[in-house]
């Protein structure tokens, strides 16, 4: 409480400083090392379901920023300029990470989890077991969960600003298939799949394939298989399909599909490959 109450006040006082603010820099330094390990979490699903942001850690990453001077880093022939170190420690910390993953200094990455040639932003959190496949990116404070597989190309975006606003949410042992973007706080719950393609945001209607009803808005329940769908609506210009999320079957809580089974199932609803 009293790191949380001392980034709060060097908040309020954040037009003052910069790189030369060295006491307060400290601190600051010190509560994104808490998201670094893990210890603290920009966010989390609280026990009523509802998102619980923890506004003082995302103000520290935006400190952080403001209190850092640009540095240079040369790998080889590449050559790096940037106010954020990257991650280190990978084997020490039971990760994997292919060359080509890059996982800036203030995100967690859990133990078992691969980074494959990928992205993950300060503030973000991947848990135990997931897998960045390919070209995946994690935005900044986005919550990742257990056992999830991120599939090539997909989008986690992020938000730090307002701090307030809550980060995109990923269930443990989520599917979410390539190429899918899931940005500005949208959901995703615990063993739920996404087939190709799907855009998510706190905009898209969640339908119910077998009964039309819209579940919600943002938000893909847990255990349940969704694909990228539209839904017509007319304008004066014309009638236009919007995007929408179907979902198409419901899965018992901890039920798993092979990928073969999986690939089968989005083809029979016209979502594979």
């Amino acid at each position: 409480m009293d790191l949380k109450n001392e980034i709060e006040s060097i908040w309020e006082r954040r037009d003052e400083l910069g790189p030369q603010s060295t006491e307060e820099a400290a601190l600051v330094r010190q509560a994104v090392g808490l998201l670094d390990s893990g210890e603290a979490r920009v966010a989390e699903v609280g026990p009523d379901g509802d998102v619980v942001v923890h506004a003082w850690l995302k103000q520290a990453v935006l400190l952080l920023f403001k209190l850092s001077a640009i540095e240079v880093t040369e790998l080889g022939p590449f050559e790096y300029a940037d106010r954020i170190p990257l991650k280190r420690g990978y084997r020490e910390a039971g990760v994997r990470a292919v060359p080509g993953a890059s996982a800036r200094w203030g995100s967690y990455i859990g133990r078992g989890a691969v980074l494959m040639p990928s992205y993950v932003n300060i503030g973000a959190r991947v848990g135990e077991g997931t897998m960045v496949d390919t070209w995946a990116t994690v935005g900044s404070c986005a919550q990742v969960g257990r056992g999830v597989h991120l599939s090539g190309g997909v989008g986690i975006g992020g938000v730090l600003e307002p701090p307030q606003a809550a980060p995109v949410v990923i269930g443990d042992q989520a599917l979410i298939g390539s190429r899918c973007m899931i940005t500005q706080g949208a959901r995703v719950g615990e063993g739920a799949v996404l087939g190709e393609g799907c855009v998510l945001n706190p905009g898209i209607p969640v339908i119910d394939a077998g009964t039309g009803e819209e579940l919600s808005r943002g938000v893909v329940p847990p255990w349940s298989v969704g694909i990228g769908a539209t839904r017509s609506r007319t304008y004066p210009g014309g009638t236009f399909g919007l995007p929408c999320i179907l979902v198409v079957r419901r899965l018992e809580p901890g039920q798993r599909h092979s990928t073969a089974q999986l690939e089968q199932l989005l083809r029979e609803h016209g979502a594979g490959g």
